[in-house]
């Protein structure tokens, strides 16, 4: 039997030294004590030793639950991330969450439940004749009442790339066009 085929053994020669030269069935076949059961658990959660977990143990218990995912950001490219800023703060009405970098070329803008980061980069990732055709979108953000939201956008001068209508799905929508030609879909879902 190889050193390594063993998982067991293999936890404990990582844990423990005095077991690290030895096959998995000298290994396993060795006396154990629970002060080394102990210092495997310990090191396995990335403490130094079972006092270490002890007196620094962790902030919560292991959660067993499934995971719920609980907010996604998308990545919106600019290349003018002060301009872009400008855009989704004053015409739009987000506010900035943080704007990182010297000067910022990365951050994120959010308006009440809703928010997503702006990134800098030198050149735009979509060709033009592309986007526009096949109408990529680099957000959508859902709305209780959309038409009053466009009336808003309206009234600050926002270019639209869609104006607000009822699609065959019911949902009432409208798409805006930054000034970097991102698309970004807003819009209150069909009600059931």
């Amino acid at each position: 039997m190889s050193n390594s085929a063993d998982p067991v053994a293999t936890r404990l020669r990582l844990a423990l030294p005095r077991f690290s030269g030895l096959t998995d069935r000298e290994v396993l076949a060795a006396e154990f004590a629970l002060h080394e059961a102990q210092e495997v658990v310990a090191s396995e959660l990335g403490f130094s030793s079972w006092s270490d977990l002890k007196e620094n143990p962790p902030m919560h218990a292991i959660d067993t639950s499934t995971p719920r995912f609980q907010r996604a950001n998308a990545q919106v490219f600019v290349t003018d991330f002060q301009r872009a800023m400008t855009f989704y703060c004053t015409l739009l009405g987000f506010e900035i969450v943080f704007a990182y970098g010297e000067p910022p070329f990365y951050g994120e803008v959010r308006r009440d439940d809703a928010g997503f980061n702006l990134r800098h980069v030198d050149e735009s990732p979509f060709a033009p004749q592309v986007r526009e055709r096949e109408q990529l979108l680099s957000e959508s953000i859902s709305t209780t009442n959309a038409k009053a939201l466009f009336l808003e956008f309206e009234a600050a001068g926002v270019e639209f790339h869609e104006r607000l209508q009822v699609k065959p799905w019911g949902a009432n929508e409208f798409i805006v066009r930054d000034p970097d030609g991102n698309l970004i879909l807003f819009g209150t879902p069909a009600t059931a």
